[in-house]
C-alpha cells in the first residue's frame, strides 16, 4: 500500500474525508471528495488577521509610515496570494485549530505555509506519531475523558462520591502510554487545561482566551506517516522535530536514542520525499551531529533548535557563554540554527533620532551567527498573547518597544530585512505568507 493510499484509508477511517467525500458528492457528483478537499487546501486564502495587523501597526517615523502604506496597498490591491517558502506552518495553524491534526495541518496549508511541522514522538508499540511532546496528550487532546485516561502515566482521579477532580496539577498522559492505534481513536482539543480545577469538565475549559475553541470540535490526530503523506498530496516541505524523550532511552533494548533519530528519516525515505523537501529539527545537537554523519542528505539540512537559554549561565549577550561557539558548530557541519525571535532582536537606540531608522536591530547573537555563515530559522510568530498586555516571552526583549498587535509586522520587517532569517515559525501562517508576498511587490 503506497502512502497515499495508506492517508487516504487512515482518514476515511476517522470519519472525515468520509464526511468530505459525502458533502462534495451531494453537490457535484464527483466520486473524489478527498481530492477536492487538498486542492482546495492548496488555494491560498489569508483571512482577515494580516489586515487587521497592518492597520494596527505604529507609524511612528518615516520608515513605519511607507511600510505600513505598502502593506495596506498591497492587501488592497494583491488579488492572488502565493504560497510563501519563508512561512512554516507551527504544528499547522494552533493559533484557532488543535495543533497537529488533520484541520490544523490543512489550515496551514491555505495559509500559505511553503513548510508544515510535525514535531515527532512516539508511542508504546514504537510508532511515530505527530505531537509537540511526548507527554502532552492531556492539555492537547480529549484522553482525560475517555477509558484510556486509565493508561496514563499520572491518570486523572476523581472522587467518586462527589465527583471532585483531586489531582488536576499532576496529571500527565504520554504518547508511549498507549499505542498508535489507540492514539488515533483521540481527538485533539485546543493546548491548555485549568491545572487548578476540581472538575474534569473544568480541567478541559484551558485554553487561553486570545486563541479560540471554534474549531476545535473534532481534531483528526496524524502519525508521523500520515503527516507525509499529507505533506506530499499538498506539495509542501516538510520540517519534523524530534522531540527530547520523557522517558528513559533507551525504550525497548532496540528503540535507542539514535535508532529513534533514524526511525524518522527512514520514514521520509519509505515515503521516497527528496532530502531537500526536509528540514529535520532537534534540540538536541547530538541528533543534529547524528543526521549530519549518517544521513548526511539530509543532515545537511538539519536544524538545530537553539534552547540553551535555558542553560545556567548561558547568556544570548555574551558569546563567551556560547558553547559551542557560532563557529564551532559550522565546523562540525551545522548549517541552520534556529533560536526563539527574542534572541535575534534588540531595540535600536538610534530609533527616534532618524526617520529612517528602525525601530529594531539585530542583536549580537544574530550578528554572529550570520558572520559565522549560519543561516537562520526563528520561532514562534503569532504564539504570544496581546503585546499590549505585556510579559510575552517570545518579545521579551523587545517589549518595551513592541507594544501592539500590529508591531508584529514590523518584528517580521526586521527579522526579514535586518537578521536575514530565511524561515519564521507561525502559529498563523497566513500573517508570514502576506507579509513575504507583499514584500515581493517591494515593501520598504
Amino acid at each position: 500500500m503506497t502512502y497515499f493510499n495508506f492517508l487516504a484509508t487512515t482518514l476515511v477511517v476517522s470519519g472525515l474525508l468520509a464526511a468530505n467525500t459525502a458533502h462534495a458528492q451531494e453537490a457535484t457528483g464527483s466520486a473524489h471528495g478527498e481530492d477536492a478537499l487538498i486542492s482546495a487546501a492548496q488555494q491560498v486564502t489569508l483571512g482577515p488577521r494580516p489586515l487587521f495587523l497592518v492597520n494596527d501597526m505604529s507609524a511612528d517615523n518615516e520608515h513605519e509610515r511607507a511600510l505600513k502604506a505598502s502593506l495596506l496597498n498591497c492587501a488592497a490591491e494583491q488579488t492572488q496570494w502565493q504560497r510563501s517558502p519563508l512561512t512554516i506552518g507551527h504544528r499547522g495553524a494552533p493559533l484557532q485549530f488543535p495543533e497537529h491534526t488533520l484541520e490544523s495541518y490543512i489550515a496551514g496549508a491555505q495559509g500559505g505555509a511553503g513548510i508544515l511541522e510535525c514535531d515527532v514522538a512516539f508511542t508504546a508499540d514504537e510508532e511515530l506519531v505527530c505531537r509537540h511532546s511526548q507527554c502532552d496528550l492531556h492539555y492537547t487532546t480529549n484522553i482525560v475523558e475517555t477509558d484510556l485516561a486509565e493508561k496514563c502515566s499520572v491518570p486523572p482521579i476523581v472522587d467518586e462520591a462527589n465527583g471532585e477532580l483531586m489531582n488536576a496539577a499532576d496529571i500527565r498522559c504520554c504518547t508511549s502510554d498507549i499505542t498508535l492505534s489507540e492514539f488515533r481513536s483521540l481527538q485533539g482539543t485546543m493546548e491548555g487545561v485549568n491545572s487548578e480545577a476540581t472538575t474534569l469538565e473544568e480541567y478541559l475549559a484551558g485554553t487561553p482566551e486570545w486563541r479560540t475553541e471554534l474549531y476545535a470540535t473534532r481534531g483528526t490526530l496524524m502519525s508521523h506517516a500520515d503527516s507525509i503523506a499529507l505533506f506530499q498530496q499538498l506539495g509542501v516541505q516538510m520540517t519534523p522535530e524530534l522531540k527530547t524523550p520523557e522517558v528513559e532511552m533507551p525504550f525497548t533494548p532496540e528503540f535507542t536514542q539514535q535508532a529513534y533519530a533514524q526511525k524518522m528519516i527512514d520514514e521520509y525515505k519509505a515515503a521516497g520525499v527528496r532530502p531537500n523537501d526536509v528540514f529535520p529539527q532537534s534540540f538536541s545537537l547530538n541528533d543534529v551531529l547524528y543526521w549530519i554523519e549518517h544521513e548526511p542528505e539530509f543532515g545537511k539540512q538539519a536544524v538545530y533548535l537553539d534552547g540553551r537559554y535555558s542553560d545556567e549561565g548561558f547568556d544570548h549577550t555574551n558569546p563567551d557563554t556560547w558553547q559551542p561557539s557560532m563557529q564551532s558548530l559550522v565546523e562540525s557541519g551545522v548549517q541552520i540554527i534556529a533560536p526563539p525571535t527574542w534572541m535575534l532582536l534588540e531595540a535600536n537606540p538610534a530609533f527616534g533620532s532618524n526617520e529612517q531608522e528602525r525601530r529594531l536591530q539585530p542583536s549580537l547573537y544574530a550578528r554572529h551567527a550570520r558572520d559565522a555563515g549560519l543561516a537562520m530559522i526563528t520561532w514562534t510568530l503569532e504564539r504570544s498573547g496581546p503585546l499590549g498586555e505585556g510579559g510575552q516571552w517570545y518579545h521579551n526583549t523587545t517589549e518595551d518597544v513592541i507594544k501592539r498587535d500590529g508591531d508584529k509586522l514590523i518584528t517580521l520587517d526586521a527579522l526579514v530585512n535586518e537578521v536575514g532569517v530565511i524561515g519564521v515559525f507561525s502559529d498563523w501562517p497566513a500573517t508570514v505568507t502576506f507579509y513575504d508576498n507583499c514584500a515581493q511587490r517591494g515593501a520598504p
